[in-house]
């Protein structure tokens, strides 16, 4: 999976197809991702000693292939590529449409 916490990407497919938002959590071992604001599902909570009871809304994980990321430059979905940068020697992650680094 290519994707951070942090990066800014766009739904591709399904109920949410259309909005972007940032990943909030990455579960690697299911390639799935959490973004904000995006597949919120509501949970029913029992209370605590902590916490009240009640219908909270929470993000739920979708999968990694369902979501491209922005492209820095264009703000427009792209995919995401490797290269090598020349002063350190480190794998860099790139976005195909603009050869733009991404953070």
């Amino acid at each position: 999976m290519n994707f951070k916490i942090g990066d800014e990407v766009v739904v591709i497919t399904g109920s949410d197809k259309g909005k972007s938002g940032k990943i909030i959590k990455t579960l690697k071992s299911d390639n799935k991702v959490i973004v904000e604001g995006v597949n919120v599902v509501k949970k029913h909570q029992k209370a605590t000693a902590q916490a009240t009871g009640g219908i909270i809304e929470v993000e739920a994980p979708i999968n990694a292939s369902n979501v491209m990321i922005l492209d820095p430059k264009t703000k427009k979905r792209t995919r995401i590529g490797h290269t090598t940068d020349t002063k350190t020697n480190k794998k860099i992650r790139i976005a195909k449409k603009s050869n733009e680094k991404i953070d």
